[in-house]
């Protein structure tokens, strides 16, 4: 496995445990991306560097400890510009040094970690869109994504200027290629989006890593990806489902995260048209997370910046078996997030299933609610049956 640093810049007013926190989430998307964290590195600045992102003490302390450990990689919690990467990795890789340093910003790290994870055609695309439109502005001469992009084996030894530049051209046309790849599949699932449109459509978000694909996987018996990983869902996933004889489709989405790749929400637009253009939405948050109410807030202002803001939502807080509960009062807790503009508030364990009779209930109500604006005259069935716990 491969070796590397974080670093972090935080102001004045930055807690310590925030910053804990920031720097474990780099440290499990390292982790992620097959690459394990040796050491943190984090200065209390301002602003960033216009130059290097940290100042010059502070780097010369990052160079002092990878050169004397053999690292590989420095991740950066935050984009870098252009200029800031290249002379990072101008002052990470002396011409005498043979075993080269790569400089990872948080976009590429997550980028990187989309193309191992995307499964479907339109999920490759989606995200070699997204690299190919990040990489444009950044290309230097150390970069291996091109050449993995071609097939390649790794950097070229003494690229020069002309070949930057050709990698440039190339890089050019492939964006103009994925964008009309991206054409020719919108317009596919745009026809299945209308053919659903008698249907009430229920889309679960949420942070990455909160459960949602868990809670797929019991709701709808389906055998969705599930792992104690970050973004272990890439693409999406829809089922078709029936509760007390109402059908409606279930969707499962990439999760979101704290300064998620512009390019990425650009690049999976059509992904995210299940979010947008659902009836209803369950947010998972993982309710035994020290930062639980910040994660949430994350998500609502993503859902806000796609267009999914007022959709009507319900907040599902899972993993309440791993929540001490002395001294904690639910009731406060509900009352607070109905304040918020949650729909409805409701706690659950996916993993023990506890209070899972009473978020199905909470489905179904709302989903019949729905179901009764497309078909006004709808009389349910005597005979019809309410989800069993199975």
């Amino acid at each position: 496995m491969k070796k590397a640093v974080l670093v972090a810049l935080a102001d004045s007013k930055s807690e310590q445990e925030e910053i804990t926190e920031h720097l474990d989430e780099l440290a499990f998307l390292a982790e992620t991306a097959g690459i394990s964290t040796l050491n943190r590195y984090t200065q209390r600045l301002p602003h960033p560097d216009v130059r290097t992102f940290v100042g010059k003490g502070k780097l010369e302390e990052i160079k002092q400890f990878v050169f004397a450990k053999g690292v590989q990689n420095v991740l950066f919690d935050d984009d870098l510009s252009p200029s800031q990467l290249r002379n990072l990795e101008r002052e990470l890789n002396p011409e005498s040094r043979e075993e080269k340093i790569r400089v990872y910003d948080r976009s590429l790290l997550i980028l990187d970690i989309f193309l191992m994870r995307a499964q479907t055609a339109q999920a490759r695309t989606q995200v070699e869109l997204a690299m190919n439109q990040y990489l444009l502005p950044r290309l230097t001469r150390m970069w291996t994504h091109l050449e993995r992009q071609r097939g390649g084996t790794g950097a070229r030894g003494g690229a020069g200027e002309k070949e930057i530049e050709t990698d440039r051209r190339i890089i050019k046309n492939q964006i103009s290629a994925l964008k009309e790849d991206l054409k020719k599949i919108d317009k596919q699932r745009i026809t299945q989006r209308k053919s659903r449109s008698n249907i009430v459509r229920v889309s679960l978000v949420g942070y990455t890593n909160v459960g949602k694909s868990t809670i797929m996987n019991l709701l709808s018996k389906a055998d969705v990806k599930a792992e104690n990983k970050l973004f272990a869902t890439v693409d999406a996933t829809v089922r078709k489902m029936v509760i007390a004889d109402i059908p409606f489709l279930l969707s499962d989405t990439v999760g979101f995260i704290r300064k998620l790749p512009h390019h990425l929400i650009e690049s999976f637009k059509s992904t995210l048209d299940e979010v947008r253009e659902a009836d209803l939405l369950l947010h998972i948050a993982d309710m035994a997370h020290p930062f639980h109410a910040n994660h949430i807030q994350v998500v609502k202002q993503t859902l806000a910046e796609i267009g999914a803001g007022n959709i009507t939502t319900i907040l599902v807080l899972n993993k309440i078996d791993l929540v001490n509960k002395e001294g904690l009062d639910l009731e406060s807790v509900r009352g607070y997030y109905t304040e918020m503009g949650f729909d409805e508030v409701v706690f659950i364990s996916a993993l023990s299933k506890e209070n899972l009779q009473t978020f199905k209930m909470t489905i179904f109500e709302a989903v019949k609610k729905k179901h009764l604006h497309i078909y006004p005259n709808y009389i349910q069935s005597e005979n019809a049956v309410h989800f069993n716990l199975g």
